[in-house]
């Protein structure tokens, strides 16, 4: 069972609360007989090591304390499926289908994701290390304490999300959507660059640094109807 580590930003990033971070700590885990995934499914204590699960259904299914590791999941369906106290490691696909679905006290490690649909997710003591993720959808979604560091993120789609306690560490962010957007003590300094196409007015509860508010001054300006010349 994961413990929760309670440690937030070090003392020069004390102006927001920093994103508590989950310690995963798997107990001896058996394989998983590499049969079909199966809705409402319920997995506990198991190791998915290389499995193709790409096209499977496992909508509303339940991964407890489990590892999956080098999985494919082109076009999974695992709608409204919770994901606790585990660790995904190298997961790789197109199309993903996440939608309604709850992660809390995970773990994704170099991520190779492309539309992956989750809209309307919740994730909590969520850390997303290294890896790259175009086009991830999560209209609607609740994060609350979440880390994406070291990683990659093209076109990420926040639209109407409620974010909270949520923190870019060396990333890159492009072309990200925050129309309607909610944020709450959301440390985006770490983002390099940081693109926002839309919802620059829904920012407020966000910090960014000098640099990042010089380097969004055009975008700015526009949203402002301000004409910069000279």
């Amino acid at each position: 069972m994961a413990r929760r580590a309670m440690g937030g930003r070090s003392a020069g990033r004390a102006a927001v609360k920093g994103a508590r971070r989950p310690e995963v700590r798997l107990p001896p885990l058996e394989p998983w007989p590499d049969r079909e995934l199966e809705p409402d499914g319920d997995y506990d204590g198991l190791e998915f090591r290389e499995a193709d699960l790409a096209g499977q259904d496992g909508a509303g299914a339940r991964f407890m304390d489990c590892a999956l590791t080098g999985c494919a999941v082109d076009e999974t369906a695992l709608g409204r499926a919770r994901v606790l106290d585990s660790v995904l490691t190298g997961p790789r696909g197109v199309g993903t289908h996440l939608a309604e679905s709850t992660f809390r006290d995970v773990e994704v490690v170099d991520a190779r994701l492309g539309g992956t649909q989750l809209h309307g997710a919740v994730l909590e003591r969520v850390v997303v290390r290294g890896g790259k993720l175009d086009c991830l959808n999560l209209r609607e979604a609740r994060l609350k304490d979440v880390v994406f560091e070291s990683c990659v993120l093209i076109e990420p789609d926040f639209a109407g999300a409620r974010l909270e306690r949520v923190e870019f560490i060396d990333c890159a962010l492009k072309e990200a959507d925050f129309g309607g957007a909610t944020l709450t003590d959301v440390d985006l300094r770490g983002a390099a660059p940081l693109e926002v196409v839309r919802g620059l007015d829904r920012l407020s509860g966000a910090v960014i640094s000098t640099g990042q508010l010089l380097d969004l001054a055009p975008v700015l300006a526009a949203e402002l109807g301000i004409r910069v010349e000279g």
